[in-house]
């Protein structure tokens, strides 16, 4: 079989297009909820951002994910977030 080209999703930090497997999702849930889905498979708007920490400091700075969902987003998620990069860098 012939291998399945990787679908690409646009960083809220760099603004580049990476492989969706490199990047974190975050969901906006119907229910009215942010979510760090790992799975990338959660229901509701989702944007992205790398696995690193330069690119999640440059999305909090220029607020990628608050123009993403056109909300402003707990202080918590980015607290949780930053742990989820963390743990992906070690």
């Amino acid at each position: 079989m012939p291998n399945r080209k990787e679908p690409l999703r646009r960083c809220v930090g760099c603004m580049e297009m990476k492989e969706k497997i490199n990047l974190l999702r975050v969901v906006f849930s119907p229910n009215g909820e942010y979510i760090i889905d790992q799975t990338g498979k959660a229901n509701g708007r989702g944007a992205y951002v790398c696995k690193n920490s330069e690119c999640f400091i440059k999305a909090q700075k220029i607020k990628g994910l608050e123009r993403s969902f056109k909300h402003k987003i707990p202080e918590n998620i980015y607290k949780e977030l930053h742990e989820v990069i963390i743990e992906f860098v070690k």
